[in-house]
Order: C-alpha cells, then structure tokens, then sequence
C-alpha cells in the first residue's frame, strides 16, 4: 500500500476529512508531506486529534522508524484498547517487549512514542498487513465516528 492507496480507502469510509500540509497553506514546514485524517462530515477540522496520520519524516525524538529512507512513510491510527492489546499484547500503558524494532516494514507495532496512549503503526504497510491495516482504519474511523457523534449530541 503506498500513501495514496491508503487515502483513498480512508476516503471511502465516509466523513472523513484528510489534509495533506505544504507550502502556502499556512501550515508548519516541518508538517509538509504528511497526512492527518479526522473524522468531519461536515468538512471542519474538528479540535481532537486525528484518528490516523501517516508521517514521511522522521521528527526528533522519534527516529527509531527511520523514515529517512527513500519511500518510507509510516502510518499511525487509533483503533481502541482492543486493538492494542490484540496486536501488541499488552495494555498500552503496561511495558511491553522492548524487542519491536520500529522501522522493520510491512508490521504492526505499538507507536514508537505514542504507544502508551493505545496508539499502533505500521512502517510501509504491504502484503502481510494490508488485511490488517484496512480492518484497523475501518475500527479507528467507528471509534472516531462515535466519539463525534457523541460530542455533537452533547451540544
């Protein structure tokens, strides 16, 4: 799957608004070139975090998944405690193994930095995990989806 692939299939999801940052937009430099996907059926960025990125770069701090490589991106998605604990094998707050290594592609892992907060990625999906990461983008767009529709309801 390469980054436009997984665009797409986020676009067909519905409601989800993806943005794409570069030069003129008003957008920070350094978030060029990466992709931040939320949950907006009516079009508004809304003031959450987005429920999947892919980033293109690596950014300091978080050069384990060596996103300097050329062609590599990483996607990144929230698809709930479930899903963590599913694939990682323990709770996202608890120490997990420390023997992931974060730029092997093509293989679900916790997030190299926000993997405490349930958050997993996956460095150049592919093959082995394309069944995977749609399934995993189809439960963080119903988790987000929820979590909007709870907050319009409570307005």
């Amino acid at each position: 799957m390469d980054v436009d692939e997984i665009i797409k299939f986020l676009d067909g999801l519905g409601g989800v608004l993806v943005l794409r940052p570069g030069p003129g937009d008003g957008s920070p430099e350094t978030s060029w070139g990466d992709v931040f996907v939320y949950y907006a059926p009516d079009g508004v960025v809304p003031k959450t975090q987005p429920f999947a990125t892919i980033v293109t770069k690596d950014y300091p701090g978080d050069e384990g998944s060596r996103l300097n490589r050329p062609d590599a991106f990483r996607l990144n998605l929230f698809a709930g405690k479930d899903a963590f604990v599913s694939w990682t094998g323990h709770e996202p707050r608890d120490p997990g193994p420390d023997d992931a290594d974060p730029s092997v592609a093509d293989t679900v892992i916790a997030h190299p930095v926000y993997g405490e907060l349930g958050w997993l990625a996956v460095v150049n999906p592919g093959p082995r995990t394309e069944a995977a990461v749609r399934d995993l983008l189809r439960t963080a767009h119903r988790l987000a989806r929820g979590r909007y529709e709870r907050r319009a309801a409570a307005r």
